[in-house]
């Protein structure tokens, strides 16, 4: 498995989310700011609901552009032969006969993407996942999810 095409390919999802993003934060804004947000009465929130909701999106969009340039710049090295599990590493497990892959990654977990016909996630460091990964070996065996590593790229 190449992590460099993983990558690539994650960094193309990240940029997709963020193009979606982007046009939402700006309609949102548009919302906050036009005419239908001026308060018709002293309950009238629209216009406040849509500015919280504008301001929130600008955050997630410089969240997302934070992962794109990560993952633009990230270069991973391979995993070095009988090792333990670290940052950067692609990890191969097994659970009841179905296969997935788990991406060591600084940022953006959560995305699953297909790669050579196989389910690929990112885990970040702030997933339980990604901390039970760290510092295990080919052969060992995690409870929850219960899941076998098969290999460590």
């Amino acid at each position: 498995m190449s992590k460099k095409e993983i990558v690539r390919q994650i960094a193309a999802h990240l940029n997709q989310q963020l193009a979606t993003m982007k046009e939402a934060a700006k309609a949102t804004h548009e919302a906050s700011t036009g005419d239908e947000a001026k308060a018709e009465g002293k309950y009238d929130t629209r216009g406040l609901e849509a500015s919280y909701l504008a301001d929130a999106q600008a955050e997630q969009c410089q969240k997302l552009e934070r992962s794109v340039h990560v993952f633009e710049s990230l270069i991973l090295a391979d995993h070095p032969s009988g090792g333990s599990i670290g940052p950067g590493d692609l990890v191969e497990t097994e659970h009841e006969g179905i296969f997935h892959y788990y991406l060591l990654t600084p940022c953006a977990g959560g995305i699953s993407i297909e790669y050579e016909g196989y389910d690929l996630t990112t885990v970040s460091p702030e997933a339980p996942l990604y901390q039970d990964l760290l510092d295990r070996q080919v052969g060992d065996k995690l409870d929850h999810p219960p899941l076998l590593i098969l290999d460590v790229f």
